[in-house]
């Protein structure tokens, strides 16, 4: 570990969480709306009081700043491309291409027809809150293996805010995400055979795809892969909460999350003034190894909180509708790998049961100490058991070295 890095690990070390009584002057800041988020939190904050109460808030600002330097993570870049959803919100994409085969001279081309065929491309789709830079370990091991695709969801990263919500208050739902992934197919991969990858919704949005369009899996798709996802039943989650805790929830989270969207402004003045609060949410949900990279930790605070809160806000009632169950006998004749952290508090790993025995021909891949953001917290194991499955669907040939990049735990390099 170099100097700059162990610095950065030190003293985020120190830095992390926040302290409930400490946070509770910074929820009055940010108003009514922000206390009722703060019950939810309370958990989350008690984890992390003591350091809250020894560590000023500017060296926790210092020890942020260190890890966003010293981790390049989503800092990776392919061609960018623009395709249009069916109600005109702009759909930011990009394309990872690998080099044409030299080998395939004009006289052998000619035998697969007037042109070399198409090569597989692998399409990644990213979850809630999150951005097609959550694929980063994975995305930068394939690189130059098989030619990829990543994009953004409509309102998050680079994407545009949905028109259809925004102009038209339509609500969002799955199925609306299931055309916009139709649409950067028709873009970014028009022709040649597919690999589908999602995680969270991500890979709701692949079941929506193919609820919708089932003669694009039949005549297209050769394998997929479905990674912290759910097929339904996401009203029953109960987020690691005792019973009377998920209950009161969920009787007032949509009500305040509408509140919320409603003071998007307020409200973003009030996560940055509890931001060391946030943090502890965003671990307690997203890693469940107790030894993960301070850097990628931070990683991943950056990606939620770059989620606007009006979006978590319109996005959030649509899981609780979501069923694509039927859906998955789209994929029965496919290669398939359902995967799951173990300890997932969001979509749990018998969701991923549950989608497995639906497709008794799947891998199904439970990894233990592993949260919902399983290919940040172990990528190594993601990455392998994605390109065994691209290696089973033809994607890659079975010699193709597939670099294994990437080790979250404290001691490890970004690269």
């Amino acid at each position: 570990m170099s100097e700059s890095r162990a610095e950065a690990v030190a003293s985020v070390a120190s830095a992390a969480g926040s302290a409930a009584a400490g946070s509770a002057g910074n929820w009055r800041r940010a108003g009514i709306v922000g206390t009722a988020i703060g019950v939810v939190a309370a958990g989350a904050a008690a984890g992390v009081a003591i350091e809250r109460l020894t560590v000023g808030r500017g060296m926790r600002q210092k020890a942020r700043l260190a890890l966003d330097s010293a981790g390049p993570y989503g800092a990776l870049r392919g061609m960018p491309g623009t395709a249009t959803a069916d109600d005109g919100t702009e759909i930011y994409y990009e394309i990872d291409d690998v080099e044409q085969d030299a080998t395939l001279t004009p006289r052998r081309r000619r035998l697969f027809g007037r042109k070399a065929p198409a090569p597989v491309t692998v399409v990644f789709s990213h979850g809630y809150c999150l951005s097609q830079d959550s694929w980063h370990f994975q995305r930068a091991a394939l690189r130059g293996v098989v030619r990829t695709v990543h994009w953004d969801q409509r309102s998050h990263g680079r994407s545009g805010r949905g028109v259809a919500q925004v102009q038209d208050g339509v609500p969002l739902d799955i199925e609306q995400l299931g055309r916009d992934l139709k649409a950067v197919i028709d873009e970014a991969a028009p022709e040649g055979p597919l690999v589908l990858v999602g995680h969270s919704m991500g890979g709701m949005t692949v079941m929506a795809l193919a609820d919708q369009y089932p003669d694009l899996i039949r005549e297209r798709v050769v394998g997929v892969a479905l990674v912290g996802t759910s097929s339904g039943k996401l009203g029953e989650v109960n987020f690691g909460l005792p019973v009377a805790g998920v209950n009161a929830v969920r009787r007032v989270l949509p009500g305040v999350l509408k509140a919320l969207g409603q003071r998007a402004e307020l409200v973003e003045k009030g996560r940055r003034a509890t931001a060391d609060l946030f943090a502890g949410i965003i671990k307690r949900y997203s890693f469940a190894s107790k030894d993960i990279d301070p850097a990628v930790a931070r990683f991943a605070e950056r990606l939620i909180e770059g989620t606007p809160i009006d979006v978590v806000a319109e996005f959030y009632p649509a899981f609780t509708d979501h069923d694509k169950t039927e859906a998955l006998a789209y994929f029965a004749e496919l290669p398939v790998l359902v995967l799951s952290g173990v300890k997932d508090l969001v979509t749990p790993s018998e969701h991923s049961e549950a989608i497995a025995d639906l497709l008794p021909d799947a891998e199904l891949v439970l990894v233990p100490d592993a949260g919902h953001l399983v290919m940040l917290e172990h990528p190594e194991v993601v990455t392998d058991r994605l390109a065994d499955l691209l290696t089973r669907a033809g994607a890659v040939p079975a010699g193709a070295t597939v670099g294994g990049y990437g080790s979250t735990s404290s001691t490890a390099q970004p690269g």
